[in-house]
């Protein structure tokens, strides 16, 4: 009896240490320099976002806060770097759905568990796209495009940015829904795809709004709708694809911020203190919806039970395209 108490209280003593330790650890947090990686080009509106978030840091921690552009790979070479480094919440990650949540079904091996790997911190963003075609196409509604697209099945095109991409995926829900096919022509990026549209190469696809904003406005592609639930900001004018004629349709890309799984929760709280409330201000709102962001907020578990879903949700999306995975 004496040896189970004496065990019991060196049990007990340990997990307070622990705890101290943590909190110690958060205390001083951070005592150098943060490096926060974006797994997309400078200039665009996720390298935006995560300077922005990167400054703010900055500001309230009282340390500097370096952004690094890791492009490559489809994010897997910004994601692996990540993973491999240190749980102490010194290397932080912008991690979009691509990364997380579609990019388990679509390669055979990854360096990292997506699950497994990284902690989140919470969801920063939605990134917002929209469904278009070339003028000529001749369908001015969307119900218009679906009776097309239909009447044709499998005889026409759509361009994305990528395969296993948003813009492709997105499409393949859009199909799935109508119960129609089309043949998928895979670009590298947005623009050159949509150039294509513009031309009459390609007659439609889902582009990044952000990418397709002037166009519309221009009148040099017609947009049907947006693919998020919700209208968005950027342009309160275009109905949603479920508004003008699918409805129960709703996709949008989403960007998180992440750590190195293991990270002491009291750093990972620190963290996510400071980047929600940063996000409700109404300011760096209107900042991002200016480049088609539209901020978004959670605390580290609501994060870890929508990751759960959005897993189960792109896994059979994957399924339904009969992408194999590579």
């Amino acid at each position: 009896m004496k040896h189970a108490v004496a065990f019991l209280c060196l049990m007990l003593g340990l997990t307070a240490l622990r705890v101290d330790t943590a909190h110690a650890q958060a205390s001083d947090y951070p005592s150098r320099t943060v490096t926060f990686i974006c797994p997309f080009p400078a200039g665009g509106g996720t390298d935006i976002l995560t300077r922005l978030l990167a400054q703010e840091l900055q500001d309230k921690l009282g340390k500097p806060v370096i952004v690094e552009n890791r492009v490559g790979a489809g994010t897997v070479i910004a994601a692996g770097a990540v993973a491999k480094s240190p749980p102490d919440g010194y290397m932080l990650f912008l991690a979009p759905v691509t990364t997380l949540a579609i990019g388990p079904h679509i390669y055979k091996t990854l360096p990292y568990d997506t699950v497994k790997d990284f902690a989140p911190v919470g969801l920063v963003g939605s990134a917002q796209f929209v469904l278009i075609a070339n003028p000529a196409l001749g369908a001015k509604t969307l119900p218009e495009l679906i009776a097309l697209v239909k009447s044709k099945n499998g005889q026409m095109s759509y361009a994305s940015s990528g395969a296993s991409t948003p813009h492709h995926l997105f499409m393949e829900m859009f199909l799935k829904m109508i119960g129609a096919k089309a043949q998928h022509v895979p670009y590298r990026g947005s623009v050159p795809a949509m150039t294509d549209v513009m031309s009459g190469q390609i007659p439609f696809m889902m582009v990044d709004l952000a990418v397709a904003i002037s166009q519309i406005r221009e009148g040099k592609v017609i947009a049907y709708g947006v693919t998020s639930p919700t209208r968005v900001k950027a342009m309160p004018e275009l109905p949603t694809i479920a508004e003008a004629g699918l409805p129960g349709f709703a996709a949008q890309g989403w960007f998180s911020v992440v750590v190195r799984a293991g990270t002491p929760r009291p750093i990972i709280d620190k963290l996510n203190g400071v980047l929600m409330p940063y996000l409700q201000r109404p300011d760096v709102q209107d900042r991002l919806n200016a480049v088609a962001i539209e901020p978004r907020t959670s605390t580290p578990n609501e994060m870890t039970t929508y990751l759960a879903a959005e897993l189960t949700k792109w896994g059979q999306v994957v399924k339904d395209a009969g992408i194999e995975p590579q």
